[in-house]
C-alpha cells in the first residue's frame, strides 16, 4: 500500500501537493488508472484513483473512506528533552510515531543540552514515519516548552516522570510496564542526560506525578524516549 499525507483532503477530488506529486508520478511511476491511499493524518485513510498523473498537481478521485483507522487505544504524550545532537531526537521522533505516539512535547529542563528547537525538520521526519508505517493518526508536535509550563498543562490522565535519583516520594519509583494500565491516558516526561534537577522532580510531585523507572541499564534521553513508548505500546497490546 502506498500511502501519502493530505491534510487538506475533502472527498470525492483532490489534487495532491507538489512534493507528493512528484513522488507518486515521478519516483513510483504510478498512472492513471492506479489506486493509492490517502491520510489527512486524524484518523481517515481514503482509498483513490488517480485520474490525472501530473507529476506537479497529481489529482485522484477517492472511492472508499476508513474513518478511525486503527486508532490506538491509549492516548501516550511523551515530553522529552531535546538532544546536543539534533539527529537523535529526530531518530525518537521516528520511533515514537512508528511505535504509536498521540504528542511529543520537547522539554526545555535545567539541565538541557539544547535550548532551542526547530519543528520544520521534526515535522517532516513525523509526516515520513506516519506514511512509512501505514499510520491514519499523525502525532502532534509540540513547540519547546518550558519544564515548569508543561508539568502544570491540564491532562486527563497519568502523569509520569522517569528519573535516575532515589525516589523524592514516599511511594517510590515503579517499574512503566507495572504502573500504567491497558486504555489510560498516559503522559510520561524523559529528561536530558543530566537528569531532571532534584527541584524539578519536586515540582512534578506537587502537580500529582509519579515517578516511575524504565529498568537498572542507565539510558541515553532517546532510548529512554523510545523504550517508554515501546513499553506503552506492549502493555497495551492485542491480547493473547
Amino acid at each position: 500500500m502506498q500511502l501519502f499525507y493530505a491534510p487538506d483532503l475533502e472527498p470525492p477530488v483532490h489534487t495532491l501537493d507538489e512534493e507528493e506529486s512528484r513522488h507518486c508520478i515521478r519516483v513510483l511511476r504510478l498512472g492513471r488508472g492506479d489506486w493509492i491511499h490517502l491520510t489527512d493524518g486524524r484518523g481517515n485513510l481514503y482509498r483513490a484513483e488517480i485520474i490525472e498523473a501530473d507529476p506537479r498537481r497529481c489529482t485522484v478521485r477517492v472511492v472508499e473512506t476508513q474513518s478511525e483507522f486503527e486508532r490506538m487505544p491509549y492516548r501516550l504524550v511523551m515530553a522529552v528533552a531535546p538532544t546536543k545532537n539534533p539527529d537523535r531526537f529526530e531518530w525518537f521522533l521516528e520511533k515514537a510515531t512508528e511505535v504509536g505516539v498521540t504528542r511529543i512535547i520537547p522539554l526545555e529542563t535545567a539541565h538541557s543540552e539544547r535550548r532551542s528547537f526547530k519543528p520544520q525538520r521534526g515535522e517532516k521526519v513525523i509526516t515520513a514515519a506516519m506514511k512509512q508505517s501505514l499510520k491514519a493518526y499523525r502525532p502532534e508536535l509540540s513547540p519547546l516548552t518550558a519544564f515548569r509550563e508543561a508539568v502544570a498543562e491540564p491532562f486527563e490522565g497519568r502523569s509520569l516522570i522517569a528519573h535516575c535519583e532515589a525516589a523524592h516520594s514516599a511511594r517510590g519509583k515503579r517499574f512503566l510496564p507495572r504502573t500504567i494500565r491497558p486504555g489510560e491516558s498516559v503522559r510520561i516526561f524523559i529528561g536530558p542526560e543530566g537528569d531532571f534537577s532534584p527541584e524539578e522532580i519536586d515540582l512534578a510531585l506537587a502537580h500529582g506525578f509519579e515517578e516511575i523507572t524504565l529498568g537498572a541499564q542507565r539510558l541515553r534521553t532517546e532510548t529512554a524516549a523510545v523504550a517508554a513508548t515501546v513499553m506503552t505500546a506492549t502493555v497495551n497490546g492485542p491480547a493473547e
